[in-house]
C-alpha cells in the first residue's frame, strides 16, 4: 500500500463540528471547536499525520526518553525500557511509525501493526489495527492526542479492512483505563501474557490491560 497521509486542519471558531472527507489518497479532517478568544478573528492550526522517516529517529528516541521521565514520576509500573534502535528502524522502513505534526513541529509519535500475536494471543485472529508507544512532546501536552489518534485510526483501520482498533498498557493504571474509555475504547480486562520472548522488557511478568474499539458496533 502506498504512503498514507492524513492532514488534519483544525479551525478554532465559536462552535463545535467535525467534517471528514477524502481527497484522493489524502485524508482531511476539519474540526470546528470552541475557542476562548475574546475577539472574532479566526485562528487556524494545521495538524498533519504522516509516516515517520529515518530522519525522525533522534526525535522519536528523545520523545521516548521524555515519556520514561514522565512514567518515572507518575506511574513507575509502566516504565518503558530503552527500545532497540533496530526495532524502530524496522518500523520506519515498513511504514509502521507515525508522527503528528503541528505547524511543522513533531508533537506526538506512535507505532501501529496489523498483527500482535504475542500480546493479543488468540484474539489476534480478529482483523485489527494495533496501536503502540504513544509518546507526546511535553510542549504539546494537554491536547488529548489519544482522541485525535483514535479518530485517525478508525479511518485508517477501515481503509485497510480491519474491524477493531486495539491498544494495551502494562500495569493496573485506573487513570489510563478511564482515559482510554473516554476516547471510545472498551476495557477488556487485565491478564499476564503467556509468552513474552522477544517482547520489550516491560511486558515480562507484568499485568497487561487490553482495550479495543469495535468498528462495526
Amino acid at each position: 500500500m502506498g504512503r498514507f497521509l492524513a492532514v488534519l486542519v483544525f479551525l478554532l471558531v465559536n462552535k463545535s463540528d467535525k467534517t471528514i472527507f477524502n481527497v484522493g489518497n489524502v485524508l482531511v479532517t476539519v474540526l470546528l471547536t470552541k475557542t476562548a478568544a475574546k475577539n472574532s478573528r479566526y485562528q487556524t492550526t494545521q495538524m498533519e499525520i504522516e509516516n515517520s522517516t529515518i530522519q525522525d529517529i533522534n526525535t522519536i528516541f528523545d520523545l521516548y526518553e521524555k515519556a520514561r521521565d514522565f512514567q518515572r514520576r507518575k506511574w513507575i509500573q509502566n516504565l518503558w525500557p530503552v527500545f532497540e534502535s533496530s526495532m524502530i528502524e524496522a518500523e520506519i522502513a515498513s511504514q509502521q511509525q507515525w508522527k503528528l505534526i503541528i505547524n511543522g513541529e513533531i508533537a506526538c509519535v506512535w507505532a501501529t501493526t496489523f498483527s500482535d500475536l504475542k500480546i493479543w494471543e488468540g484474539r489476534n485472529i480478529n482483523p485489527s489495527l494495533y496501536i503502540h508507544r504513544i509518546a507526546t512532546n511535553p510542549n504539546f501536552r494537554g491536547q488529548n492526542f489519544v482522541q485525535k489518534i483514535v479518530d485517525w485510526a478508525k479511518i485508517y483501520a477501515k481503509s485497510n479492512e480491519k474491524k477493531f482498533v486495539r491498544l494495551d498498557t502494562c500495569g493496573r493504571n485506573q487513570g489510563l483505563i478511564n482515559h482510554y474509555g473516554k476516547c471510545g475504547f472498551s476495557f477488556l480486562g487485565i491478564w499476564k501474557l503467556q509468552d513474552t520472548e522477544g517482547l520489550p522488557q516491560h511486558y515480562v511478568g507484568s499485568e497487561v490491560c487490553f482495550f479495543e474499539i469495535d468498528l462495526e458496533a
